[in-house]
């Protein structure tokens, strides 16, 4: 939690309660993770060029098109450079084709959706450039490579690669860009607005034992910073993270967002598999990119009842967040992992629903630390049973009512909607306070807040 005494910038953001930045007090209240859902499988791994270890998935939206990149056939391991990236679209987030490309050959024919051959393929980790300096045949960008065969484990490389399309893809320089690292996971990038620069987040081997989490800047994709390591709360469990799927949250994008995937190694729940391992999926913020919270220590996404999902590593979270309805974002995850028919289905969670101050039927009240905000209306991301309720009471910085804004001036709000208006006796304009410090005051029953956001209307 912030100290009472600070006093928090929001502007006009969106600010999601994900994490208790913005929370001074709270009484009968639970900071509530939401979980997703899982929705449809969107693609099958059936082809001769993908193969049961298709993985490493990408997703970007662009321009009313949903791209999909992905690992496909690794012939002999890790380090063959026969390896292929592979690539399909959707209109819709759901229904996935695998357009035929004529590149690259496989097995004599090129009537195939391979966008690259080679060690990049293997953990080839695309981005659309969203820099306003992008130039026009470097729209998308990607990083990819691992230690070619021979070399030592540790001496892994990363190249750079850029297109003007995201179809056809050339190396940036002949050179790695960066270098001395193992890079054997899904090393993600993206552009970072809050930094003005590209974000490299990779895995590690903390004390050569333990995957975990660093990350790298960069101001031209070419010149890399030293890796700066995760850093947690000190109460926080050292756990495995395989990869992270981090992402800067859309709508929201002071904030962001990891869905890293847990590896628990020793365990064996399918014993017909021929690995051992299982997985699932973690939630965890930042606001800085390098300080993690991890107010949520369960599971965001569990295996579930497929058995298929309960062995070694399934269930990681595709790079990405999409939004296909506008009330939801989508996220897809890896299921069946190295079983004949492996698939990626598609997740949803409420849009900057994923987590919530939760109001029991008892009730309870949040207080937030003092805010300066701009704007001329509240707007809540809520919802209520039918007999829930949510009242809203703005407090000088002192934590006094303000007259007018008291909980008792407005009728209590009910329902379900993701901008949802607050209103008082005397109407909804907030703008004479905007500028000044102020604290806001929740009661809820039966409820949910999972963002808010001061707006003009």
């Amino acid at each position: 939690m912030r100290s009472n005494k600070a006093v928090a910038q929001i502007g006009s953001r969106v600010e999601m309660f994900i994490d208790n930045w913005l929370i001074d007090e709270k009484q009968g209240i639970e900071l509530r993770m939401t979980p997703p859902e899982r929705r449809e499988v969107v693609l099958k791994f059936d082809k001769p060029w993908e193969g049961k270890a298709a993985c490493y998935f990408t997703v970007i939206q662009d321009e009313g098109k949903i791209r999909l990149y992905y690992r496909g056939n690794a012939p002999a391991d890790d380090h063959d450079d026969q390896q292929a990236t592979c690539y399909a679209e959707s209109e819709d987030g759901i229904h996935f084709e695998r357009p035929v490309l004529g590149l690259y050959e496989y097995e004599g024919s090129s009537s195939n959706n391979i966008v690259w051959r080679g060690l990049e393929s293997h953990n080839f980790a695309p981005m659309k450039d969203d820099s306003p300096s992008a130039a026009k045949e470097s729209l998308f960008k990607a990083l990819g490579g691992v230690a070619p065969r021979g070399t030592p484990w540790e001496k892994g490389m990363l190249h750079a690669l850029h297109s003007p399309d995201g179809i056809h893809w050339s190396k940036m320089d002949a050179n790695p860009v960066i270098t001395d690292q193992p890079f054997d996971s899904h090393n993600i990038v993206l552009w970072d607005p809050n930094q003005s620069a590209y974000r490299c987040y990779a895995r590690y081997w903390a004390d050569r034992k333990v995957r975990a989490v660093h990350s790298s800047i960069s101001p031209d994709f070419r010149e890399w910073q030293s890796f700066t390591p995760h850093t947690y709360d000190a109460d926080v469990p050292i756990e495995q993270f395989y990869t992270n799927a981090t992402v800067v949250c859309p709508g929201a994008e002071h904030m962001y967002l990891s869905f890293p995937k847990r590896f628990i190694e020793s365990r064996k729940k399918v014993p017909e598999h021929p690995f051992s391992g299982l997985s699932d999926t973690m939630f965890m913020s930042s606001r800085d990119g390098v300080h993690w919270d991890r107010s949520f220590l369960e599971a965001w996404l569990r295996p579930g009842q497929d058995r298929k999902n309960w062995t070694e590593r399934s269930n990681m979270i595709a790079h990405g967040i999409v939004q296909i309805e506008p009330e939801l974002f989508s996220l897809y995850v890896t299921e069946h992992y190295r079983w004949d028919d492996i698939q990626l289905r598609r997740l949803t969670v409420r849009k900057h629903g994923f987590a919530s101050i939760h109001g029991g039927y008892r009730g309870g009240e949040v207080k937030t630390c003092p805010l300066i905000f701009s704007g001329n209306r509240l707007l809540l991301n809520y919802a209520t049973s039918a007999a829930g309720s949510i009242q809203v009471e703005l407090l000088d910085e002192a934590g006094q009512p303000l007259e007018g804004y008291e909980a008792t001036d407005m009728e209590p709000l009910y329902g379900d909607e993701l901008e949802g208006v607050v209103r008082w006796r005397n109407g909804e304009d907030v703008s004479a306070l905007a500028g000044k410090p102020v604290r806001v005051r929740f009661l809820l029953q039966d409820a949910d807040i999972y963002s808010m956001q001061f707006k003009t209307l």
